[in-house]
């Protein structure tokens, strides 16, 4: 199920896209990502194959500054790649000793909101690797944010999950109890594209066009308008 690439406009159904919104260039992707190693070798593996994609087209990244996790592992491989890579640290990281040694830059932040904010305003899209609490909240305020038309620079922005070994297909299937209780619209669902591929992934984030629909549902209406 979340192997698939799921495109904006919901299962089957297109959805009417923004005149104003079109495709833009992928110059720099943030990317959200666990802080631990998890417990499995493929995590690492995928994140440094999504760091190495990013160097090899060009693509500057955008993340939390860190050494730690799959955050370094990421930062390292797209380096190497010969990515630009901009770390965004929190003071209270930094005074840690978090901060990445080898990176292009960075910027320390009063705290964690303005580092996503700070995040949000440099990148052109989002991507979450498997992570914790941190990464699903970055995930999910970045989708509401383009869900809301609210994002600095460029209304909406496209968001993605690099879905390694079905990570986030549990995240897929409780967005879809969403759209089945009435909560939020299938193209709000799929909004959110996945793929376990780092360039299948990029490809999509580089050709996703904002879905024209009214967040709102009222009682007469059905989910997929």
């Amino acid at each position: 199920m979340g192997d698939s690439l799921h495109d904006s406009g919901g299962r089957g159904h297109p959805a009417r896209v923004q005149a104003d919104v079109l495709p833009a260039p992928l110059r720099c992707v943030a990317v959200f990502c666990g802080s631990n190693f998890g417990s499995s070798p493929h995590y690492a593996e995928a994140t440094r194959s999504l760091g190495r994609a990013l160097g090899e087209r060009g693509i500057g990244l955008v993340y939390g500054g860190t050494h730690m996790g799959l955050m370094g592992v990421l930062a390292d491989a797209a380096l190497e790649a010969g990515a630009d890579v901009t770390g965004i640290i929190n003071r209270r990281l930094h005074e840690r000793g978090h901060l990445h040694a080898r990176i292009t830059r960075h910027e320390i932040v009063s705290d964690m909101r303005v580092r996503k904010a700070r995040m949000g305003e440099l990148a052109d899209a989002f991507i979450a690797l498997p992570g914790g609490l941190g990464t699903l909240e970055e995930l999910f305020e970045a989708a509401t944010l383009t869900q809301l038309g609210d994002h600095s620079g460029r209304a909406a922005k496209a968001c993605g999950a690099l879905n390694v070994g079905g990570f986030f297909d549990p995240m897929r299937a409780l967005l879809d109890r969403a759209v089945a209780e009435g909560f939020m619209k299938s193209a709000h669902n799929d909004m959110i594209v996945m793929s376990p591929d780092p360039h299948q992934l990029l490809d999509a984030l580089a050709g996703w066009q904002a879905p024209v629909v009214n967040k709102w549902i009222t009682p007469s209406q059905g989910t997929g308008s």
